[in-house]
């Protein structure tokens, strides 16, 4: 259980926390919610006792530990997997300790101390987590340093979900995630053993996998029991119940007001006016719980009217390297008012095929057709990097404004979602959702045809990400977007491609039928078309002859088969020897070898199973291609 109890807490001056309690049951899966910049990162850090409290008190019942995502993997050589188990540094410590121990009670109490905590299968737990979050059995042998800052965050992720805190602190989990990730991940929370606090503005996450929202509001703590709809539900419903209460109490003051202003002079009523005096005094007015308008901005529309189709593809290759394309054979057409998403893992190619799109990379073969005067505007996230750090919203938009008056361009920076307040503050003064709203801004100034955003709302909160999706379905261009907000590609889209195994096709389903399709996949090779089901003669000769090329990885596959059984015969007879109580008694060296040899056998095993897996899934693929 954590206990926040009457915590107060300034940064600056300003107050953040306010005598702000909260109780979070053991076991309970939380939604931290609230508008950027009220506090939420600042709790967590009081929480784990980075910063310290000005009053007031956190707490968590004793020996519990406390987990958060680190701000990245180190660009070292260790290997991912390696990186991840070494977060279980109990796991890490016993092994270690295990190596060099003499004392053969120590040494029983290590191996059942190994044993109660699993850690025969941390290896196969370890590449689980890994290959969720996106990286495939190859990719966890290779060194930390082979991999961007942002799968790094995966990485780092990967480390704290593995070492299974009592107490899990997410800040912000899926910004580093494509939307395969972030089902992945939604799922992984649900069936998480222990207490989870995520601090998240994706609605499709808080309703799948929390059970209590604790919202951060006016520098007080609120919970309510459900996922995000049912605390807006409540919250509206508190909303609309302070109103009528608020009302009630102003026609009572106003009341026992007009009483004391009639009969406070008069002698025969001045003891009634005095006594309703008191009791006026004593009425403290009930605090107004503000419901916020909602931010809104807008995209201007396409200054130029264009037949459709705007683009048109032919069996078109694209990719960075000659003769290397990344996407092939793409034939489609985008019209003027199409609203696509693109789906698929990272590294498959959408933003590749945005690129294209967009006119940033040629296509490298087949035939790609633009409407004349075609004006396509493309966001990404890196883009943040592009805005001035020193110039204010006000400034940059007066550059694309020159000789336009200042109350015209302050209109036009308001359309871009900034409120008066922080047009003059230098960018790199502004929050990220504030960033991000100008960079959109900025990029649509012009009036574009076709609008591609790659990730647009992972600085965005959720009032934000509601102002995005309104200002896209009265945006009249055509719309591609990526993003693993499914509220967001739900609301605003009518079609879905999936970009996979090289090449750009239409899913054939809605945003729910995607995520059966991903979660059905999880922790399995993506397997093939049909094994040949024609029936001809032709066809089950080309099978046969098919499957003699392929007779040499048959026999690695049952190499593999006959091994996999040797260690499993050789485990049990280990475990056979160690299941007696008295072993290390009578034989510490005989108790510490076989120890040791369950160890070895067992990730023996684990990597076997892995060349299995890997093994058949290549042969049926071939088989089937």
């Amino acid at each position: 259980m954590l206990i926040v109890q009457d915590v107060t807490y300034r940064i600056a001056g300003r107050l953040l926390l306010d005598e702000a309690s909260v109780i979070v049951p053991t076991g309970a899966k939380v939604g931290f919610v609230g508008k950027n910049g009220t506090g939420k990162t600042t709790l967590f850090k009081l929480i784990t006792g980075d910063i310290v409290v000005e009053s007031g008190t956190t707490s968590i019942p004793k020996g519990s530990r406390i987990g958060q995502v680190a701000q990245e993997a180190p660009g070292s050589e260790i290997t991912l997997v390696d990186f991840v188990l070494a977060a279980d540094k109990e796991r890490a410590a016993l092994l270690l300790e295990a190596e060099t121990a003499t004392d053969p009670h120590r040494i029983a109490d290590i191996h059942i101390r190994l044993s109660d905590i699993d850690a025969h299968s941390a290896e196969a737990r370890a590449a689980t987590i890994l290959s969720g979050l996106g990286f495939d059995h190859a990719a966890q042998s290779r060194p930390c340093s082979d991999f961007s800052g942002g799968w790094r965050m995966r990485v780092a992720l990967a480390a704290v979900l593995f070492s299974e805190p009592d107490l899990l602190l997410l800040d912000e989990p899926t910004n580093y995630l494509d939307l395969e990730g972030t089902l992945w991940l939604e799922n992984y929370i649900a069936k998480y053993p222990h207490t989870v606090i995520i601090i998240s503005h994706d609605r499709d996450l808080l309703n799948s996998c929390v059970d209590l929202i604790v919202h951060l509001d006016q520098c007080k703590l609120t919970a309510y029991s459900g996922d995000y709809d049912s605390f807006e539900r409540q919250r509206q419903e508190k909303l609309l119940l302070n109103q009528k209460m608020r009302a009630k109490q102003e026609a009572q003051r106003a009341h026992m007001q007009s009483f004391i202003d009639r009969f406070k002079a008069k002698a025969t009523k001045a003891r009634q006016a005095q006594s309703r005096m008191k009791a006026l005094a004593r009425m403290a007015p009930l605090v107004e719980l503000n419901e916020d308008q909602g931010l809104t901005f807008s995209f201007p529309q396409p200054t130029v009217k264009l037949a459709p189709p705007v683009i048109a593809l032919d069996r078109v290759s694209v990719g960075y390297e000659p003769g290397r394309p990344i996407l092939k054979d793409i034939t489609l057409r985008l019209d003027v008012d199409d609203r696509i998403a693109l789906l698929g893992s990272n590294g498959n190619g959408k933003s590749t095929f945005a690129k294209l799109l967009a006119g940033r990379l040629p296509a490298m073969s087949g035939e790609m057709k633009r409407a004349g005067k075609l004006s396509i505007a493309m966001f990404a996230q890196h883009q943040l990097d592009d805005l001035f750090p020193d110039e204010t919203p006000v400034e940059h938009v007066a550059t694309l404004m020159r000789d336009q008056p200042a109350p015209k361009v302050r209109s036009r920076v308001a359309q871009m979602g900034l409120p008066t307040n922080r047009m003059d503050t230098p960018a790199k003064d502004l929050s990220g959702g504030e960033r991000a709203r100008l960079l959109l801004g900025l990029t649509t100034f012009a009036g574009p045809n076709v609008l591609i955003l790659d990730e647009p709302t992972n600085h965005l909160d959720i009032d934000s990400r509601e102002a995005l999706i309104r200002a896209l379905n009265d945006y009249e261009g055509a719309v591609i977007l990526i993003s693993h907000d499914r509220h967001l590609v739900e609301a605003t889209v009518d079609r879905l491609l999936l970009v996979a195994d090289g090449g750009v096709a239409p899913f054939d389903g809605d945003i729910e039928d995607y995520k059966k399709y991903v979660l059905e996949r999880a922790g399995q090779d993506r397997r093939g078309g049909g094994s040949g089901t024609g029936g001809q003669g032709a066809k089950r000769k080309n099978a046969a002859q098919r499957r003699e090329e392929l007779a040499p990885l048959k026999k690695r596959i049952k190499a593999a088969e006959d091994t996999l059984a040797k260690l499993q015969k050789q485990l049990a007879k280990v475990e056979g020897e160690l299941a007696d109580p008295t072993l290390f008694q009578r034989n510490a060296p005989r108790g510490a070898y076989l120890s040791k040899s369950l160890s070895d056998t067992t990730k023996a095993i684990a990597v076997t199973e892995e060349e299995w897996l890997l093994l058949t899934s290549e042969y049926e693929e071939a088989l089937a291609s």
